[in-house]
């Protein structure tokens, strides 16, 4: 099986900040791992910020946050 992700969702996910709570404001990959786990055992949300939140996890989880950062820095936000 060949995955291809897709470039503008890593891009959009690199840039994406959370949009409430506590670490509102915040890039998600800045947001640190634990809170990720929690919405893990408590449920993702729904929709696109549910998606983002859940691709983060993934992306922390086995610690490839370099690769996030390396689309910041290739792709800039305009």
């Amino acid at each position: 099986m060949n995955v291809k992700p897709d470039a503008k969702k890593l891009i959009e996910l690199a840039h994406y900040r959370m949009p409430f709570g506590k670490f509102k404001g915040r890039l998600l990959v800045d947001i640190p791992e634990p809170y990720y786990v929690w919405f893990k055992q408590k449920g993702f949300p729904t929709g696109k910020l549910g998606t983002l939140l859940e691709s983060m996890y993934e992306i922390k989880v086995n610690g490839l946050e370099s690769i996030i950062y390396r689309i910041q820095k290739d792709f800039p936000k305009e």
